[in-house]
């Protein structure tokens, strides 16, 4: 039964890397998944401290996901219009799968600019802040979901 869990927490954590970069899997929590199933062994690899402090590293990335794109768009010289755009438009979009997260952001910003007056060049590099954040809230999950799979591997 060892190997089971073992398997499990290999496939949870290979399959959260895949929902680190498609937006209708979230990663983060699968691989945590993954690692809370090593301790239905009979050889208990984690501590609490260690479980509890990965935990709170998931619902950090969770957040950071949510909110680095409107940090992006901000950074990038997007205005309230712009950042405004870039939520909803990740909102509106979310549901649409893949495209939708990576589109919904940038359109909503380069829109939201759009309505604040700003000319086309101003507005298309707010949106680009908002792809470079979804890019960069991507990569956080990634590295995330890597070093659970580490870990749940190297609790063998």
């Amino acid at each position: 039964m060892e190997w089971f869990w073992i398997i499990l927490g290999i496939v949870l954590c290979v399959v959260a890397i895949a929902g680190s970069v498609l937006p209708l899997l979230p990663g983060p929590p699968i691989a945590y998944i993954g690692l809370l199933l090593q301790q239905l062994r009979i050889e208990k690899p984690f501590t609490t401290h260690f479980l509890i402090f990965w935990f709170a590293i998931v619902v950090v990335s969770l957040l950071l996901d949510y909110l680095i794109p409107i940090w992006g768009t901000k950074k990038f010289g997007g205005t309230k219009y712009g950042v405004w755009g870039c939520t909803l438009g990740f909102i509106a979009a979310f549901w649409l799968g893949p495209w939708g997260v990576i589109i919904g952001p940038l359109l909503g910003a380069f829109i939201g600019e759009m309505i604040a007056q700003n000319n086309s060049t101003k507005a298309m590099r707010a949106a680009f802040g908002s792809f470079v954040g979804f890019l960069l809230g991507s990569f956080l999950k990634l590295v995330v979901c890597f070093f659970m799979l580490y870990y749940v591997i190297a609790s063998i």
